[in-house]
């Protein structure tokens, strides 16, 4: 079978794809900052050395692989916004692309496709359009941060299908996974029955469930005829309401009490980043769909259902 490199093989969703992968009898080389040089740590998984900031990487991984899944990049919501903050969301993103960039072109290799991540952040606000259509990946980038974030992120990447390379980008939505992230968050107030429901609650949610998720970066990665952008979302967006009573139904039952937490209140947490809580997206997952990808979780309850399994 293929080697697959992963950098962000550490994360949520790279544990996920790495366990995914070497089910189906992938190798996987997991790129680590703490990495001594090409350790291998069982039959199917080895790690590799890389330093982002060095701009430096272990040249035996780069030869060993057939193709790249590309998903470092610093948690958008794992801190506050600071000005600091925001240039590391984007450096972690930018740089290690032009890591594997530089590397892929500086040494012999026989890799055949590069997966990588990106974000529907690349889409900005509903418009009347999305609200009945959904964004599609013909869609220009937002100018505000995360837009802007998404294009730096997709654009720093692109000069691999110069090097004959070819390049799938997925547009990922609200990542739900036991694991971590936005489900385990709304999770924890349900423990004392309290539903908390952001703002308004109107805010349109585009997500997608960890497995599809990860069997979607499998899919681009063995479908030849896959390249350039799609959205990597589930079917039926939700508001923020929904899944959260959703979620309260399948954990509690009746007994739950939704509680709507004031915007006013979010942006005093939060900051500036209270503005992609708010923020309503409607995002369209046709072109994947058409392109034959089948998700095995399309509703949200279907979702919560395999999340809340043992």
């Amino acid at each position: 079978m293929s080697t697959i490199l992963i950098t962000g093989g550490t994360g949520m969703v790279g544990r996920r794809l790495t366990q995914l992968l070497t089910d189906k009898g992938y190798d996987v080389i997991i790129l680590s900052r703490g990495a001594t040089p090409l350790t291998k740590v069982s039959s199917t998984i080895s790690y590799a050395k890389w330093d982002i900031a060095q701009q430096t990487i272990d040249k035996s991984a780069i030869a060993k692989a057939d193709h790249i899944i590309h998903l470092a990049g610093a948690g958008v919501a794992d801190k506050r916004w600071s000005k600091e903050r925001k240039q590391e969301i984007v450096d972690s993103r930018v740089k290690s692309s032009a890591l594997l960039v530089k590397e892929l072109a500086a040494n012999t290799n026989h890799v055949k496709s590069v997966i990588s991540s990106s974000a529907i952040g690349w889409y900005g606000a509903d418009t009347e359009k999305s609200k009945q259509q959904g964004f599609t990946e013909e869609a220009p980038a937002d100018s505000e941060y995360l837009g802007e974030t998404c294009r730096l992120w997709e654009e720093s990447i692109e000069p691999v299908r110069k090097q004959g390379i070819r390049l799938v980008k997925l547009r990922t939505g609200m990542v739900l996974s036991k694991e971590g992230g936005a489900f385990v968050e709304f999770k924890k107030p349900l423990k004392a029955g309290i539903a908390s429901i952001l703002g308004p609650g109107r805010q349109v949610i585009s997500w997608i469930q960890v497995d599809d998720l990860c069997r979607m970066f499998i899919y681009a990665l063995e479908k030849e005829e896959l390249y350039g952008a799609y959205n990597a979302v589930a079917p039926h967006p939700v508001s923020n309401q929904y899944l959260i009573i959703a979620l309260a139904k399948q954990l509690r039952g009746k007994f739950y009490i939704p509680v709507y937490v004031p915007s006013f209140v979010l942006k005093i947490l939060l900051g500036e980043m209270s503005i992609e809580v708010l923020k309503s997206a409607t995002v369209s997952c046709r072109k994947i769909q058409l392109a034959g990808f089948d998700f095995s979780f399309p509703n949200v309850e279907q979702a919560i259902s395999e999340l809340l399994k043992d």
